[in-house]
């Protein structure tokens, strides 16, 4: 597949809705699920004997390690392959010594995933910062002085609610200064434009396959620096994290694979390599013009008082507001044809996301719908 057309008459999805809800998760082309079917088949059948269901399936983790990390500016020893954004998020929060008293800064924007591991926290007496953002823009004074005794910064590097790229190596920068560890929430990145994990300078980064990387659920990432890895030690620890053990006592792995666990399915994850050749067959340069001028193309359809996200898209999401976000939603299906969805912050607003696969007509509907439902 060479151009954005290919890749959407690999999706049969497009056979049946105009999908603009890649935020929340995308589907995948042919190509993608066909190297999982794949996968799932040699594994069960063909590795059976030799060279067993063990050896197969550790070729293929590291065969995504590889490709994961030339995607994202890693080395490969910095990459462990997780389930999810949500799994890889959680194995850091259970990584670190907390005692009570030790502060955790999120902004006010992020996912329930950048939200709930250090509201359990809380739980045994750590202090959770919340640093302000205005529109999908951080206040760096307040920033500052919010992680100025910090143990743990999370933050996300794309809105997932406004389609604002943080500042993340300057945050990070802030938040090392201050002696704190940072976990970044890039979920939204990886697919949509060309990302180099290194240069954030981030201790950790999570990420998955579902959403723009074109791949299947179940297939996540997560980035660990190779300097900060010796300082966590998972709360999780199953065999393929670990480099020994005995009776009395056992050996991380040096490296980011200290965070895998156990037995997982190999076909997401041979999906995940498919999904890469798929996006470097197109460029992610072609990607993120195409996103941008789809983005650029709805904004200017927008009323003013109606934009939520830049005037100028910085991504694939667009984010507007609306009167009835749930029932907007429900119409723009049953009677557009076209899925998006609603969000719970900002409130009353709806979100699109626009994505390689989508066109020119898929916007124009979009907007017709919201024209005649009535923004």
């Amino acid at each position: 597949m060479d151009t954005p057309a290919d890749i959407r008459e690999a999706v049969p999805a497009f056979d049946d809705v105009r999908y603009l809800n890649t935020g929340a998760s995308g589907p995948s082309p042919r190509p993608v699920v066909e190297a999982a079917q794949a996968a799932l088949e040699a594994h069960e059948w063909d590795a059976a004997g030799d060279p067993g269901p063990y050896p197969h399936a550790f070729e293929r983790y590291d065969e995504a390690r590889g490709d994961v990390a030339a995607f994202v500016g890693a080395d490969e020893d910095e990459i462990a392959l997780t389930q999810s954004t949500t799994d890889g998020i959680n194995r850091i929060a259970s990584a670190i010594d907390w005692e009570p008293g030790d502060v955790i800064v999120r902004t006010d924007l992020e996912h329930p995933a950048g939200i709930l591991p250090w509201q359990r926290l809380e739980r045994d007496g750590c202090e959770v910062r919340v640093a302000p953002t205005i529109e999908g823009r951080i206040d760096r004074d307040a920033y500052r002085d919010a992680v100025a005794d910090a143990k743990l910064v999370c933050l996300s590097a794309l809105t997932w609610n406004y389609g604002t790229h943080l500042p993340v190596a300057e945050l990070v920068a802030d938040a090392h200064d201050a002696g704190a560890r940072v976990l970044v929430d890039a979920v939204q990145v990886p697919g949509q434009t060309d990302v180099d994990v290194s240069a954030w300078g981030a201790d950790a980064v999570a990420m998955a396959s579902h959403k723009w990387m074109l791949g299947l659920w179940g297939a996540g990432f997560l980035y660990v620096d190779t300097d900060a890895a010796p300082d966590f030690h998972p709360g999780q620890i199953g065999y393929r994290g670990i480099e020994r053990f005995d009776d009395a006592s056992y050996e991380l792995k040096p490296g980011a694979a200290r965070f895998e666990v156990g037995t997982t399915s190999p076909a997401p994850y041979a999906a995940l390599s498919k999904s890469i050749d798929v996006l470097e067959g197109v460029g992610l340069d072609t990607i993120e013009a195409h996103i941008r001028e789809l983005a650029t193309r709805f904004v200017d359809h927008v009323p003013d008082d109606r934009l939520i996200s830049p005037a100028e898209p910085e991504s694939g999401l667009v984010t507007v507001r609306v009167d009835d976000p749930e029932t907007t939603v429900e119409r723009l299906n049953e009677e557009y044809n076209v899925a998006i969805r609603s969000l719970p912050n900002p409130a009353g607003a709806v979100r699109a996301s626009l994505h390689v696969y989508n066109t020119a007509e898929d916007v124009d509907r979009l907007v017709t719908g919201l024209d005649e439902i009535g923004w």
